[in-house]
């Protein structure tokens, strides 16, 4: 499926400051068939905004037949350029991961999917993925009731309610208000988000009684995803899998039209 990648820049306002945030736009094309409508997906970056890796992905994305838009979380300290894999880079992104407000990073999620939403090309449905900082993103995007799914891979600060200023999030302990279901990756040997974290949010999800898959892949750590200037990291294999996964989850929620759930509890036979 061929793309075409277009910005848009939209107004923000959070904490009673005015500004402008570009979301990266990532659309499928059919020729022939200007009148197609896909799915819609927000994508939140890493700690970097929008860099080579997260674009790529976007493009994957979008040639499944979705609409992708990644947001450029900084808006409020830099331009919508990406930072780099370097020193100066990684410091810069994680002071501005713990000075930007939640309330702020709620609003690019709001405005991101409003924007697709405004498309006459969506079809009304919404996902979220995203890594690192990004995924963490994704999964506080799922609890705006307008998302169905949301991929999150190796969130980072979930399990210790550290997402921005003040380090302190509600984000798990709001778990019980996602409606839509999640695929929730992360790798064993994630330093970011040790065993115990991860525990802790797998044991939340649960007893919130969250819709989700649980994905642990051996030997994978933190962004094994990023292809380029990963320190080593990055595992194709295991990437290739993943992406399945979102594949799978997207495609049953967000392409095909299920109707609204019957209310029925699904009774389990007990035979072999």
């Amino acid at each position: 499926m061929l793309i075409q990648e277009t910005h848009q820049d939209v107004a923000t306002k959070a904490d009673g400051k005015e500004g402008s945030m570009r979301i990266f736009l990532f659309h499928p094309s059919i020729p022939g068939y200007p009148n197609a409508r896909f799915p819609g997906v927000v994508l939140f970056s890493e700690i970097y905004q929008v860099t080579g890796p997260v674009a790529r992905f976007a493009r994957q994305i979008a040639g499944q037949g979705y609409i992708v838009a990644a947001p450029s979380s900084y808006h409020e300290f830099t331009g919508p350029e990406p930072l780099a894999y370097d020193v100066p880079g990684t410091d810069a992104g994680n002071e501005w991961k713990i000075t930007k407000t939640v309330t702020a990073y709620d609003e690019d999620a709001t405005l991101s999917i409003n924007h697709l939403l405004s498309l006459p090309t969506c079809n009304g449905r919404i996902g979220s993925t995203g890594m690192c900082l990004g995924g963490h993103l994704a999964y506080r995007c799922a609890l705006d009731p307008r998302v169905s799914a949301a991929v999150t891979y190796f969130a980072t600060d979930l399990h210790s309610a550290t997402l921005g200023y003040g380090k302190k999030d509600d984000s798990l302990a709001r778990a019980g208000e996602i409606k839509g279901e999640l695929a929730v990756i992360h790798g064993t040997l994630d330093n970011h988000v040790p065993p115990e974290g991860r525990d802790l949010i797998r044991k939340t999800l649960r007893e919130k009684g969250v819709v989700f898959s649980w994905y642990e892949p051996a030997g994978a750590q933190h962004a094994f995803i990023r292809d380029e200037l990963s320190k080593g990291r990055y595992d194709p294999a295991i990437t290739k899998v993943c992406f399945e996964i979102l594949l799978e989850l997207f495609g049953r929620t967000l392409k095909l039209d299920l109707g609204s759930h019957d209310g029925k509890e699904q009774k389990i036979e007990d035979i072999c």
